[in-house]
């Protein structure tokens, strides 16, 4: 296919119009008496009408037809989606699942996608929901799919995705992630199999977060966040079949054409994508590991200031120069719920077990950290400066809503021996002080008194 062009920013207010038909957008207003090109105004409304305006998020578009041209809804099978989070009891143990297996039989991104975990409601709009996704077809060519839940944030991790929306198409490989916001159609084609995570919420939009004393320039840039540009297709079929995921169920309605027919649009509300490469990573030059909120990329805030609903947060390739410090990861107990994700390479906290396409949770306040192979190697090793995760790239979903894990999710690719990568940590205390310690030299002397003349 060709090259596709993108518009650069994160939440601009853009214009855009097919090249095909020059003019189709109007000019000093959203509404006029008759579009150009016989097009329909349709606005789709990301706040609400009243939001302040940092946050009223909107787009309208210049379409072929109408959205509202379809037959009605019909209850449709819903697979593995889920938010019913009392199916079994609560589990606080720490959780690893290998691999997330690829279909066998055909299966494209909707019908592949399966709830693992997640808290809160949708009819309330208050709640996170985490899904892997494995397929192996394109949804057909007829068939889309629009959450009105909430936001998708799609995290590739094996096979690039097409993503064919109303505002455009959006190529999203692995090592890139993209938001397909609420209430937006999308189709998913694929190339073969392919596998990866979805973290969705129900609360609001993402955003990127605070710099804080950082400044003005540093982790995810706005401007190399990608929206596609305006792209059409005035396309008539007998059966043309919309996906709606309203309340945690699948509903479907038919109608007789394309609805990636909007020839023109503008506004602040669209799809993006970022490729996680670009990520300007900050990191301690003294002593210490820093909490890993620096590595977030973008972030879901609740009510609370400075308290997420969720954070979308990765850990990059980068450089570890701190000084007599143990590097890795310290140990953890989280008043927040941790799943990470692996897309390749090995995660050094735990070089063995957690493969790429397989996922942890550490629930809220359950303990985590180092495994015993990473604590003897990271505080025995030569503390000169050294690349870090070089050729990886892990992921979390954190999210301060106590998350609970689905019945399917506590029978499938469940790794029972999790729990024994800590279980070799030995006792080290001894009660006196060792001439190798380093770190501890700041605080009161306990050594004897020098003697004076």
């Amino acid at each position: 296919m060709e090259k596709l062009t993108y518009l650069s920013g994160f939440g601009n207010e853009f214009s855009t119009e097919d090249p095909r038909c020059p003019g189709a957008l109007p000019v000093g207003q959203n509404n006029p008496q008759k579009c150009a090109y016989g097009l329909y105004a349709e606005q789709l409304s990301g706040s609400a009408f009243t939001a302040p305006r940092e946050t009223n998020k909107r787009s309208w578009l210049y379409r072929i037809r109408p959205s509202v041209l379809h037959h009605p809804f019909k209850k449709t099978d819903r697979g593995l989606i889920t938010h019913n989070w009392d199916d079994i009891p609560p589990n606080p143990n720490q959780m690893r699942w290998h691999p997330f297996d690829l279909p066998k039989g055909k299966k494209d991104f909707v019908q592949g996608l399966t709830t693992i975990c997640g808290a809160g409601d949708p009819k309330g709009r208050h709640g996170v929901c985490i899904y892997v996704y494995t397929c192996n077809t394109s949804m057909a060519e007829d068939r889309c799919m629009y959450n009105s839940d909430g936001d998708f944030l799609i995290v590739p991790q094996q096979g690039p995705l097409l993503i064919t929306t109303e505002f455009g198409r959006m190529k999203v490989d692995p090592n890139e992630i993209c938001v397909i916001q609420q209430g937006m159609r999308f189709s998913v084609d694929v190339e073969g199999p392919s596998r990866g995570y979805v973290l969705e919420v129900f609360d609001g939009h993402f955003t990127l977060p605070c710099l804080g004393p950082i400044g003005a320039n540093g982790l995810a840039n706005p401007r190399d966040f990608l929206t596609p540009v305006a792209w059409f297709e005035d396309r008539e079929v007998k059966q043309f079949t919309v996906i709606s995921k309203y309340q945690g169920h699948l509903f479907s309605a038919t109608q007789t054409h394309s609805p990636f027919d909007v020839v023109a649009w503008h506004g602040n509300y669209s799809p993006y994508k970022y490729n996680l490469s670009h990520f300007v990573t900050v990191n301690t030059v003294s002593v210490d590991h820093m909490d890993p909120s620096i590595f977030t990329v973008l972030t879901c805030q609740s009510t609370k200031p400075g308290v997420a609903i969720a954070d979308f947060v990765i850990f990059p390739p980068r450089w570890g120069v701190a000084d007599k410090t143990f590097r890795p990861p310290y140990y953890h107990r989280n008043c927040m719920s941790e799943f990470m994700g692996l897309i390749h390479g090995s995660y050094e906290a735990k070089e063995e077990g957690f493969r790429p396409g397989g996922a942890t949770l550490h629930s809220m306040m359950t303990p985590h950290g180092p495994d015993a192979d990473c604590f003897e190697k990271a505080s025995n090793c030569d503390l000169k400066p050294q690349r870090v995760a070089e050729g990886t790239m892990a992921f979390m979903f954190e999210s301060s809503l106590s998350m609970a894990v689905t019945k399917w999710a506590s029978e499938n690719k469940v790794d029972d021996t999790y729990f024994s990568c800590w279980q070799p940590l030995k006792k080290h205390f001894t009660g006196k002080r060792g001439d190798d310690e380093i770190g501890n030299g700041d605080g009161p002397s306990k050594g004897k008194k020098k003697k004076t003349k």
